[in-house]
């Protein structure tokens, strides 16, 4: 039970050295949010919600993966290597891979001009809201550029 337990807790280390430690990846949990505050306001089924989760849980563990990836090939060897450049740059095509496919699913699921009517209503109707809103995008703003963390060497 301990060792099961100890694997959660290094799986949220590594989710959490992620975020820390790349811009991409909080790009990526700001629009996930972005999308998950947004739905409500559009007509989506228990179907569309599970395709909305699977292709943020894609697109953040690919990120992930290939965070991982480049760590370990710079880990590996410090120089400039042709077969480290390819794996790195095929990790990032494949996180750019599931990025456009995810804009893509997106534009399916958001296409619908009755959701941002109700949206736009809601914020227009509801001034607090409207102003937690821009707080929030400020905040995402700064979350995403503000937020590099040195490394700790210990994280190696």
């Amino acid at each position: 039970m301990k060792s099961f337990l100890k694997g959660f807790i290094n799986a949220f280390r590594g989710i959490i050295y992620c975020i820390k430690n790349e811009r991409n990846m909080r790009i990526h949990t700001v629009a996930a949010l972005y999308v998950l505050i947004f739905a409500r306001f559009f007509a989506f089924t228990r179907e569309d919600y599970a395709l909305i989760l699977l292709t943020i849980g894609g697109v953040m563990s690919a990120e992930a993966m290939n965070t991982a990836l480049e760590n370990l090939a710079d880990k590996v060897s410090t120089e400039k290597h042709p077969l480290i450049k390819n794996a790195k740059d095929t990790a990032a095509g494949a996180v750019l891979i599931l990025a456009v496919i995810s804009v893509g699913v997106a534009l399916f699921l958001f296409g619908n001009s009755e959701g941002f009517e109700t949206m736009y209503n809601f914020y227009i109707n509801h001034p607090l809201n409207l102003a937690g809103i821009i707080i929030l995008s400020i905040l995402s703003v700064l979350y995403i550029v503000g937020l590099p963390i040195k490394r700790n060497k210990n994280d190696d």
